[in-house]
């Protein structure tokens, strides 16, 4: 069977060469005679695999020496609630900006355990939009932001500049281009868009951020405790964690996150230009702030059930070509192609050549 394009928000594509390197080792693992699978995570075999995929996460997002690489389980939904249990210790507010799903569940969060102060949100407009920012708070514990917003296709092109220490999801962003970490106190994501298997949370946070940790927290909410013990308190995700060096490697055989911008920003040129120009489609989102990674996008057929019948019928055809999870996220219908790394140029181009087609066959 031949593989689909799979454009799917998450858990999504993984680079072919990945796979085919996993498959290869499934059973032995570099002479091992097991697999990673089986492997005791206290083994010197396991030691080495996590300690390279910190070792290459480090290289290829620039990590500055002065922050912790954390390996979590929980998803980034876990975080929402780890993030301020840790570090809305001192004043006891946070200053929030809410562009979407996932930023509104992280203040849901965050408002059980402290004073949360929205400076912006696009929620009037159904998220199509970033914020202006307003009554930020100079001495908050944190500024958050959703750096990439996976459902509503919005991203922050330029790191929000206030005084507060910065933390943010950058989950559906991750490796998509260079980002400088070194402006944060925490960055975090959840693997399945552009790093991994779904099962493994990256945690970045500055050494001398979790001065602000009180004691006596749950072990396994305490960053502390994951610090500790080099994200080996108890068992880790082990086989997510392997992928993930599998992936940071063959970015560092491609060259770095330079030429994975390159072909990402070519991928988004092509599908927000076809939209731009159809008398079919559009893009909801606000020009200056669309998505490099995740576009979301809909028709002009006025009725809501007539626009239903024809989202439907347009995943439908498009899966029958091998273009598969194209469907909008159930909260804002429509549909939507991620376009992550291990979506080829031609592989969008196949896409918007599709698009093409239908809106012939069906304006």
């Amino acid at each position: 069977m031949a593989r689909v394009l799979n454009f799917s928000a998450g858990p999504s594509a993984l680079p072919e060469a990945v796979l085919k390197k996993a498959a290869d080792e499934m059973l032995d693992w570099q002479g091992t005679g097991q697999s990673v699978m089986e492997m005791s995570h206290r083994s010197k075999a396991y030691e080495s695999i996590i300690k390279k995929t910190e070792e290459l996460l480090r290289v290829t997002m620039q990590i500055p020496e002065d922050y912790h690489v954390l390996f979590l389980q929980g998803g980034a939904s876990l975080q929402f609630h780890t993030i301020p249990l840790n570090f809305l210790t001192k004043t006891k507010k946070a200053d929030y900006v809410q562009t979407g799903a996932w930023s509104q569940k992280a203040v849901e969060e965050a408002q059980k355990l402290g004073d949360i102060n929205i400076v912006g949100s696009s929620k009037d407009k159904k998220w199509s939009y970033l914020p202006a920012l307003t009554n930020v708070n100079d001495d908050a514990d944190y500024f958050y932001y959703c750096y990439n917003n996976t459902i509503e296709g919005t991203q922050f092109h330029q790191v929000p500049k206030v005084k507060a220490p910065l933390i943010t999801d950058i989950s559906s962003g991750i490796l998509s281009q260079p980002f400088d970490v070194s402006k944060h106190a925490v960055v975090f994501a959840g693997a399945q868009k552009n790093l991994g298997p779904a099962g493994v949370t990256i945690t970045l946070i500055k050494k001398d951020f979790t001065d602000r940790i009180p004691g006596g927290l749950p072990a396994m909410l305490d960053y502390k405790t994951h610090i500790d013990n080099g994200s080996m308190f108890n068992t880790p995700p082990c086989y997510a964690i392997y992928i993930v060096g599998l992936v940071l490697q063959h970015i560092q055989d491609l060259g770095g996150t330079g030429p994975l911008y390159d072909a990402n920003q070519q991928k988004a040129k092509l599908i927000y230009d076809f939209l731009d120009n159809s008398k079919y489609f559009y893009s909801p989102v606000e020009k200056s702030v669309r998505s490099l990674m995740n576009v979301p996008f809909l028709t002009r057929v006025a009725d809501p059930e007539a626009s239903e019948a024809v989202n439907k019928k347009f995943v439908k055809e498009a899966e029958a070509v091998g273009l598969v999870n194209l469907a909008g996220h159930r909260s804002v219908g429509g549909m939507r192609a991620s376009i992550y790394n291990a979506i080829p140029v031609a592989g969008v181009k196949k896409l918007v050549d599709f698009m093409a087609a239908f809106e012939k066959a069906n304006a």
